[in-house]
């Protein structure tokens, strides 16, 4: 007898022990507990923990609550502007309401990622190229608020969405390519133009301050045959400018101008011109014979350079010959029968 209820208990205590291992249900702090009672749903969620259930007769259903990273994958699509474009993603989400992730989406992360997938789709379609390569933070603001409001209803919250990459055609990269490179090289013509407008404006400022004292070129060109020549395997070519030349010119002229100015002035010359010597005693009929610079060693007048606000020299006077009276009334007749 004592045996028997022996065995019975041992058997009580090895049926609740099956039924309370059977029961238990450890939660984890991530998650919660969704309980379905003859395929009811219980109002209360369990909490991380211990719990029970009835076996055979709840089903508990654990939901994670941490942030899920999901990745998109890379779609297919044509911008706006008519290029064809390869863009993938990644999506972050989390569920905030257990119940209807389990109650009303059969599969709450297939559904988010199909979701994601087609509101890429969407975006690239809307997009130019220029949004996609440079203004990716508008696209991603627009793609979260595309997901999120489907999967508000499902106890679902998008933390954030972001596009990873964007696959172009390598013609299509080539071409952009190509336009950086013309980019670059007008942005590079345009400052070197401005580099050469902003020295051609200080070489002329130093040509000016030059042209008033011409020995400053010399020194120029001396100073630069000294930077020319400390480099030892360069051959110097030393070039005679012009200006030097013009310079050593007005050099020569004014010492010429400054003798013209003093023989001038040292030397008076005749205004009359040379007087008519008297008729020679050898005989009536003989003319006299104007005076040679060769003879009486009195020499004519010089050439002289005129000199600015001067009365230009008067021209010396012909001498006339002497002649009898006789001989110039016969030779007036003719022109006074005339």
């Amino acid at each position: 007898m004592v045996e028997g209820l022996v065995i019975a208990l041992v058997a009580v205590l090895c049926a609740g022990a099956l039924y309370v291992a059977s029961a238990a249900r450890v939660i984890r702090q991530y998650e919660r507990g969704v309980v379905l009672r003859l395929g009811r749903l219980r109002e209360n969620v369990r909490l991380p923990g211990f719990t029970m259930v009835v076996p055979g007769i709840d089903r508990l259903r654990k939901v994670n609550m941490q942030i899920v990273t999901m990745p998109v994958p890379a779609q297919d699509g044509i911008t706006r502007d008519n290029v064809t474009v390869r863009v993938d993603a990644v999506i972050y989400f989390k569920v905030v309401d257990p119940t209807n992730a389990v109650i009303a989406v059969e599969d709450y992360r297939f559904a988010v990622s199909q979701m994601a997938q087609t509101s890429l789709r969407s975006i690239i379609g809307k997009s130019d190229l220029d949004d996609l390569l440079s203004n990716r933070e508008k696209l991603n603001q627009g793609l979260e608020v595309m997901i999120d409001s489907p999967a508000v209803s499902w106890g679902v919250q998008i933390d954030r969405v972001e596009i990873k990459d964007v696959s172009l055609p390598e013609t299509m990269k080539r071409s952009m390519a190509r336009q950086a490179e013309a980019d670059r090289e007008r942005r590079a013509r345009v400052i070197n133009a401005d580099a050469e407008l902003q020295a051609s404006k200080k070489l002329a400022e130093a040509a000016g301050e030059m042209s008033a004292q011409p020995a400053a070129l010399q020194l120029r060109l001396l100073q630069t045959v000294v930077a020319v020549a400390a480099e030892k395997n360069s051959t110097l070519v030393l070039p005679f400018p012009v200006e030097l030349l013009r310079f050593l010119e007005r050099a020569q002229q004014q010492p010429a101008v400054e003798e013209a100015g003093t023989g001038r002035t040292g030397r008076p010359s005749s205004v009359n011109g040379p007087t008519a010597q008297p008729p020679s005693s050898e005989g009536d009929g003989a003319t006299a014979q104007p005076p040679s610079s060769a003879g009486n060693g009195s020499p004519l007048p010089e050439a002289e350079v005129p000199l600015p606000e001067t009365r230009p020299p008067e021209e010396p006077a012909v001498p006339q010959t002497a002649t009898p009276p006789a001989a110039s009334s016969s030779a007036e007749r003719p022109f006074a029968h005339h």
